[in-house]
C-alpha cells in the first residue's frame, strides 16, 4: 500500500465528514455523505477489499443516495418560513 494515497483519502474522509455534519441544506448534506461513501469504497479498493469497496459504493453511494433524495421531495416542511 501507498501511503500517501492512505493519507490523502482520510484527510479527503474527515472534510467530507465535516461538511456533511455542517451543511444546513440537506440536499447537499445527502450529496455529501454519498462523496463521503463514494471515498470509503476507494479507501477500501486500495486496501485490496475490491468485494468491500464494490458493495459499499453500490449500497453506500448509490442505494442509499438515491432513497434519501427520494424521501427528501416526497416530505413536506411543517412551517413556513
Amino acid at each position: 500500500m501507498i501511503w500517501q494515497i492512505d493519507f490523502w483519502l482520510l484527510i479527503i474522509l474527515i472534510i467530507t465528514a465535516v461538511i456533511a455534519l455542517s451543511v444546513r441544506d440537506l440536499l447537499a448534506a445527502v450529496v455529501a455523505l454519498s462523496a463521503y461513501s463514494f471515498f470509503v469504497a476507494l479507501l477500501f479498493a486500495q486496501m485490496g477489499a475490491v468485494d468491500v469497496a464494490f458493495v459499499e459504493i453500490t449500497l453506500g453511494a448509490g442505494i442509499s443516495g438515491v432513497l434519501f433524495i427520494i424521501v427528501l421531495f416526497l416530505t413536506r416542511r411543517r412551517s413556513e418560513d
